[in-house]
């Protein structure tokens, strides 16, 4: 009669000889199966930045170039990993990796359904987006040009040096203002006039002002003028429009404003205009009959006098 210890024992050599022996018939498939992944993310890497160059040459868009680009890569070296595993006679783990990755995307859908939301978000905005890089774009509470788009987010540039990472579902669903996608935005102030004053002078002043401005823009689409907006307290209040260029929407255009708004108050003053401040009426009501008032001597006329 054998001994049990030792049945066990050959049983435990014959399944390592066993192994030791398909592992040896597998090892071409294996060396083959590594191969295969290395070129696959070697071919995928180098045909993503291919794809990138040719398409961002063809449609001068650097969002939509980048993210296919990306998306080229992953799809070629998923599809290695795959070929990879047959060819090393794992056909059907591939099998059950695809199997498993349906079952499971159920599931992490609802775990992770924000990552999902802003995924399906950062693919429709490669395609269809109401921005470019290096537009100045408001999205919601943020301000800023536009950097990057990646899967997840969008990049803004805060004008003070902020990076606002914005997820890809809120620039879907919050509404965009983009200042500069076709160059131009019209800025707007108000400058008030003494009542005396005459009206139409002083809006050709103004008019004349902005004329001698090089970085103001005047053409037939876009037109620059002044009108009445307020008879407030103590003044005539005109409201000036004008368009500046916006393509760098910076300093420039804050500039251009600030230019704006200097000539137009010296050109006015230059011409004869007055600019009061704001009256404030005193009334007394009850049994008042006399309001106090002292008024304080200048120091420096009483030192003039001595």
């Amino acid at each position: 009669m054998q001994n049990p210890i030792s049945e066990e024992t050959d049983n435990v050599s014959e399944s390592f000889i066993h192994f030791y022996d398909n592992f040896i018939d597998q090892l071409p498939g294996i060396g083959l199966g590594l191969l295969i992944i290395i070129l696959g993310v070697l071919i995928g890497i180098w045909l993503g930045k291919f794809f990138q160059r040719r398409i961002s040459a063809r449609t001068s868009d650097p969002l939509m170039s980048r993210f296919l680009g990306k998306a080229i890569r992953f799809i070629i070296i998923i599809t290695a990993i795959m070929i990879a595993l047959r060819a090393m006679g794992l056909g059907g783990i591939a099998t059950g990796i695809l199997t498993a990755a349906g079952a499971s995307a159920v599931v992490l859908g609802f775990a992770f359904k924000d990552i999902g939301e802003n995924f399906i978000a950062g693919i429709i905005l490669a395609f269809n987006r109401p921005f470019d890089v290096n537009d100045t774009v408001e999205i919601g509470d943020n301000f800023g040009k536009v950097k990057t788009l990646e899967f997840r987010y969008t990049k803004l540039k805060t004008f003070d040096g902020k990076d606002v990472y914005i997820p890809n579902s809120d620039v879907l669903t919050e509404p965009v203002t983009n200042y500069t996608e076709d160059g131009f935005f019209r800025w707007n102030f108000i400058i008030g006039i003494a009542y005396e004053d005459n009206i139409d002078g002083a809006k050709k002043t103004v008019m004349e002002a902005l004329r001698k401005q090089p970085m103001v823009i005047e053409d037939e689409e876009h037109q620059n003028f002044v009108i009445e907006d307020e008879l407030a307290t103590s003044t005539v209040n005109l409201k000036v429009f004008f368009w500046v260029d916006t393509t760098d929407f910076r300093m420039q255009a804050l500039i251009t404003k600030g230019n704006v708004v200097r000539v137009v108050k010296e050109a006015l003053e230059d011409n004869g205009y007055y600019m009061p401040a704001d009256i404030q009426e005193i009334k007394l009501y009850g049994g008042e009959k006399e309001f106090p008032v002292r008024l304080a001597a200048n120091p420096q006329v009483q030192s003039g006098k001595k």
